[in-house]
């Protein structure tokens, strides 16, 4: 069939032009993995443009993250091989139920943790239920993760941090597990007391 918009051959593009294009397009994206994916995704700023953009600081964010990830996977593993009888020991002192209101209870869990190990105690709350707390380190500052969880969502966060010693209320933000995740980063065994008052039915250890 004649086709009337078959274009001359003067018209294409001739092998000049496709090299140029395709080495304008290779230049363009190079500069853009130098100046922008590589800062924003992996903290990296060769040209410093990154920090000039803000895409820096949340690269380096994101790769810390990751890192932390990988450790706490690497941590829940090692805990999850070694006997329990050697690394970690917890107790949890229930309320004296006749001194404390209706619905409220007071409990004291100790927890001793081995260099880089972690550990994660829960409370079941209901939602808008109020706890007021108090945890210590026994040996130095620890990395801590307040936060929750439920069917459905699987984290939502409260706030983290490194500290020895840490006193404030936690108010659950739905029904569910509310608590804290320490992992030691001392070098040495540390003992952390969680001390906990309020409304909730259950104190957990998951981890």
């Amino acid at each position: 069939m004649y086709n009337a918009n078959k274009p001359d051959a003067f018209e294409l593009p001739s092998t000049g032009m496709l090299l140029k294009s395709t080495g304008i397009a290779v230049v363009v994206a190079s500069a853009l993995l130098v100046t922008v994916v590589l800062p924003a995704e992996y903290g990296v700023d060769p040209t410093r443009i990154g920090s000039l953009l803000g895409l820096t600081e949340m690269g380096r964010i994101k790769m810390q993250l990751a890192a932390e990830a990988e450790a706490e996977e690497a941590g829940l593993a090692l805990a999850a091989s070694a006997p329990a009888a050697v690394t970690t020991t917890a107790h949890v002192t229930p309320a004296d139920t006749a001194a404390a209101p209706s619905g409220q209870r007071t409990d004291e869990t100790v927890i001793t943790l081995a260099p880089d190990q972690g550990a994660e105690i829960k409370l079941v709350m209901e939602e808008g239920a109020r706890v007021d707390f108090t945890w210590t380190s026994s040996g130095g500052a620890v990395n801590f993760d307040t936060h929750a969880d439920r069917p459905g969502t699987p984290y939502h966060g409260y706030g983290k941090g490194s500290e020895q010693r840490v006193e404030g209320e936690l108010v659950a933000a739905f029904t569910g597990s509310h608590g804290w995740f320490w992992r030691n980063r001392t070098g040495e065994p540390v003992t952390i007391t969680l001390r906990t008052e309020g409304a909730y039915s259950e104190v957990k250890r998951v981890v």
